[in-house]
């Protein structure tokens, strides 16, 4: 077979190595693509929104499977273009990827169906939101962005001050453009988060191995939110009794629940949860496979990701077994200096090998370019070390390892990724 990846970061190399050990794969494709991912898979300068540019291309390489991987070209309906030429597609309809692509609609659904999450109010104008905020008085507060925002649109609010300069910033300067002309203004949730991404089609849900992100910029998760600074997998805070009130109530009454409103789910459902003191929540959904989390996850996948794939396709996913391995993965990223604000790109990477890797580690590439035989930095997050161990400490200790054998100037990571996971328990 013949596969397309719609994307160009350290998600979507996960994927394609994942999809590299399948032996009824022939050939993989990736737009953009990546200095990184181009070591792997023929890489053609398509922008991953550009839908009819991705048919086209899709058409000329004949492929059998196009797994658009990043929530952009998901909510502006890439799937649908390629299911309407006849292209088997990894990824959910339009109509279905609006519970990422709204927060407000996210938010009606799991109030309507009764499924857990934070008390919330959605806002269109700045000054109902302050008075809002103003009157409610209790902080931390949560202010997002309605729409997408690359992971950089939930502000934690510690006090009034913040929360105006918040609303004021997505609603009036538009930071994220029409994503902030609405607003969710929510209930700040406590206890440990889990990321569960679920394979899903329509009906069947699958969850896979549960995982920590690190949304904050510097350690102590200090600092602005990110796209994420590193992972682990599983998450020991996430025990087979919660997984299963997951299941119940969670899980299930979301696919249902969007089955309902004719707006059937297919593909991988991301799950953002709090365990709070009364029960898991739902912080947030995405359409699609989490980034960093993919990189912890996949490494762990033991049955062919081939048939996952034509089992949610072909709706059949209850009747496959899917096997997960035993042990631990750890990812670090390394970012650009600066990142998630101003950083400087176009910068050499040393002490990675011709295919931009290490013997002691797999390096996912998330921004990075590839010219004459030399890596360069393209991006905010630059590199995803990633390392399995037995345990989480083995996972963590090889891939800090691997972290300090490579150099770029400004290189920032956070030294406390999976301390969180170590404390659990203790």
């Amino acid at each position: 077979m013949k596969i397309l990846v719609v994307g160009g970061g350290g998600r979507e190399h996960a994927i394609i190595m994942k999809l590299a050990e399948s032996k009824q794969v022939d050939a993989l494709y990736c737009a953009p693509g990546n200095g990184g991912i181009a070591q792997f898979a023929t890489c053609y300068p398509v922008k991953a929104t550009d839908i009819d540019g991705m048919v086209k291309l899709a058409k000329e390489l004949a492929v059998d499977i196009v797994f658009v991987a990043p929530d952009d070209p998901l909510v502006l309906g890439m799937v649908d273009a390629m299911e309407a030429e006849g292209f088997m597609t990894f990824g959910p309809s339009k109509a279905a990827a609006i519970i990422e692509g709204s927060k407000v609609f996210s938010k009606q659904l799991m109030k309507q169906y009764g499924i857990p999450t934070a008390g919330y109010e959605v806002f269109t104008q700045p000054d109902q939101a302050i008075a809002y905020i103003k009157a409610k008085n209790t902080y931390p507060t949560v202010i997002k962005a309605d729409g997408l925002a690359l992971g950089k649109g939930v502000v934690l609010a510690q006090d009034f001050a913040e929360a105006e300069a918040a609303v004021r910033s997505m609603m009036e300067d538009k930071i994220f453009g029409e994503s902030g002309a609405q607003i969710v203004v929510e209930e700040f949730l406590t206890g440990p988060e889990v990321s569960v991404l679920c394979f899903t089609d329509g009906k069947t849900v699958r969850p896979m191995i549960s995982s920590m992100d690190h949304k904050r910029a510097n350690d102590g998760d200090q600092g602005l939110n990110t796209g994420g600074m590193g992972t682990v997998s599983p998450n020991p805070y996430y025990t087979e009794e919660i997984a299963d009130v997951c299941m119940k109530t969670i899980f299930l009454p979301t696919v249902d629940a969007m089955a309902k409103e004719g707006r059937a789910f297919k593909g991988c459902l991301y799950f953002g949860l709090m365990l709070t003191p009364n029960g898991p929540k739902v912080i947030e959904y995405n359409c699609r496979f989490g980034d960093p989390e993919t990189q912890v996850v996949l490494p762990l996948l033991e049955t062919d990701f081939v048939d996952i794939i034509k089992a949610i396709h072909a709706g059949t996913l209850d009747q496959l077994d899917i096997q997960w391995k035993k042990g631990c993965v750890a990812c670090v990223i390394m970012a650009s200096g600066g990142y998630p604000k101003k950083y400087a790109t176009g910068l050499p990477i040393s002490g990675l090998n011709e295919k931009g890797q290490l013997d002691s580690a797999f390096v996912y590439h998330a921004g990075t370019r590839y010219e004459n035989g030399t890596f360069l930095t393209a991006g905010g997050r630059v590199l995803g070390v990633t390392v399995a161990g037995d345990t989480l400490q083995q996972a963590l200790d090889g891939a800090y390892a691997a972290v300090e054998q490579i150099r770029f100037e400004g290189a920032h990571y956070r030294k406390d990724i999976g301390q969180r996971a170590l404390a659990c328990g203790k």
